[in-house]
């Protein structure tokens, strides 16, 4: 699956922290159904059936939603459950080895947190990266805010598609206008909201703002 800026603009990542009794399959499909545009499971707490079993179900519910759907670090489980692509951080497999494992045909998304790592992700053949945090995050801990400037820098620079993360919601991510993203990649925002969907629809409506402003 070849993916556009415009399938970047609203990257939902998943986190069952939130889950309140519901199921996950059932909050996702909220937050498709409300206008994300891309789509990852982030389980780091599920072993490796557990998650390949829960990817095969999401996956048949985006490619409903017509979202790619890619699986964070796992390119083994991304394989097996038929995902979109995976998406890999600095300390995970290498873009060589993920490409070997999953073929030309998937999408590979890297995590770079300034302008050399972007410039190496995009050599390497990644097809969009994610950049951040651009604000405090709990999901990550020992991160150091980057910069509007450092942003800026790498959209400035990269010519693949660039996808801030890190602390974005909706009171703040108006705060990245004119930093040149393709799209915002939440978690809380959207998982952690006593609605998803209706969160989900907010926050399509201030990326756009953010991306066309």
């Amino acid at each position: 699956m070849k993916i556009t800026r415009q399938n970047l603009l609203l990257y939902a990542i998943t986190d069952r922290t939130w889950l309140n009794g519901r199921s996950l399959l059932s909050q996702v499909e909220e937050v498709l159904k409300n206008g994300a545009t891309f789509l990852q499971l982030r389980e780091k707490n599920l072993s490796y059936n557990e998650l390949v079993e829960e990817a095969v179900k999401i996956k048949e519910l985006s490619s409903r939603y017509n979202v790619p759907f890619v699986i964070n670090d796992n390119i083994y489980a991304a394989r097996e459950a038929g995902a979109d692509g995976v998406h890999i951080g600095q300390d995970d497999a290498s873009y060589i080895k993920a490409r070997e494992v999953l073929g030309h045909g998937k999408i590979i998304g890297m995590t770079a947190h300034n302008l050399d790592e972007a410039l190496a992700a995009q050599e390497a053949g990644a097809d969009y990266i994610g950049t951040g945090a651009v604000f405090p995050t709990s999901t990550k801990h020992n991160t150091t805010p980057l910069s509007l400037n450092a942003l800026k820098e790498i959209t400035n620079n990269i010519k693949i598609p660039v996808v801030a993360i890190g602390g974005i919601n909706q009171s703040n991510i108006l705060n990245l206008k004119g930093s040149g993203i393709d799209g915002a990649a939440v978690i809380s925002a959207i998982f952690a909201h006593e609605n998803p969907g209706i969160a989900t629809a907010e926050m399509l409506n201030l990326c756009r703002e953010v991306v066309n402003g």
